[in-house]
């Protein structure tokens, strides 16, 4: 069984959460028709960030919380698209923008970095299992022979 992450101590969420704040707020003054369409997929995407992280910290194992990282992942690369394009249309422009996309992609390249972390342990206990199968399965032929 595997330690469980305390999330309120991971930078990966707490980033997260800064980003959603930010991404909010930057779409307040996007035009009213697009309430129920772009600004609405950009807030999911932005809270299902942080919100992944925290739902995977909760579970039993490395693989379910790498697991849920991954779609954090695939969420924060969501959330920059949906920012490009609104940029694109003109929604937002400058400085605050272009940190909001910094901030993402530094997000991206936490979360890519805890997910490799993860993948290594879990490589790593697997081959521990391996090994003492192989060791178990040595002494029984061993006796048994």
């Amino acid at each position: 069984m595997a330690k469980r992450h305390n999330f309120r101590n991971l930078n990966i969420y707490n980033q997260g959460i800064e980003l959603a704040v930010k991404i909010y707020n930057l779409t307040k003054s996007w035009p009213k028709e697009e309430i129920y369409g772009l600004t609405s997929q950009v807030r999911r995407s932005s809270y299902s960030i942080s919100s992944n992280v925290a739902e995977g910290s909760a579970k039993s194992s490395d693989k379910d919380f790498k697991r849920f990282l991954e779609i954090s992942m695939g969420s924060a690369f969501e959330a920059e698209t949906q920012l490009i394009i609104a940029e694109r249309l003109g929604f937002c422009k400058g400085e605050e923008y272009e940190t909001i996309i910094q901030e993402l992609q530094q997000e991206q390249r936490m979360l890519r970095g805890m997910i490799e972390k993860l993948r290594n342990k879990i490589s790593g206990n697997t081959l521990k299992t391996i090994s003492a199968s192989i060791a178990v399965t040595s002494t029984l032929w061993y006796f048994l022979s």
